[in-house]
């Protein structure tokens, strides 16, 4: 038979975890991105308008929580999808902390080569900008990315 403070930290400790565990299914993974990027690649690769339309609409797993596809024309640099900022330039975008990430993807974006860029950044639907990684790559004429957060 277990005391009563000792009972009350084995409750507690529990709970923790299942509000651990909780908090990280709420949010999208560096795996779970870096698997949604490689599937907009195939995605890409067997019929590129129908890809970029299901980014922008969120549709066939290509928007769960945290996690989105964007891409844009790797020769101008239009966002061709994204869920809010579609049409935009990604040489002009930087992060919450000035960094200049859609210079970088531009430059260094690569067919067949998934690279990464972290940045500030908040998430859908907050203010507050958070620590973000971003997984980049080229394919047909797009650079792509799918990014999570590290808090």
């Amino acid at each position: 038979m277990m005391s009563r403070p000792l009972a009350s930290i084995a409750c507690c400790a529990g709970l923790t975890l299942f509000t651990a565990s909780g908090l990280a299914a709420q949010y999208g993974t560096a795996e779970e991105a870096k698997a949604m990027l490689q599937e907009a690649v195939a995605a890409l690769k067997t019929n590129k308008a129908k890809a970029l339309e299901m980014f922008n609409k969120g549709e066939g797993g290509f928007r769960d929580r945290d996690l989105y596809v964007f891409c844009a024309d790797a020769s101008n640099g239009a966002l061709t999808a994204h869920p809010t900022m579609k049409g935009e330039h990604l040489q002009d975008i930087k992060g919450k902390k000035r960094f200049p990430l859609g210079q970088e993807m531009m430059q260094k974006a690569t067919e067949g080569t998934i690279r990464e860029v972290t940045y500030w950044w908040p998430r859908p639907g907050a203010e507050t900008p958070m620590e973000k990684t971003s997984f980049y790559t080229k394919v047909t004429g797009q650079i792509c990315g799918v990014g999570y957060y590290k808090g």
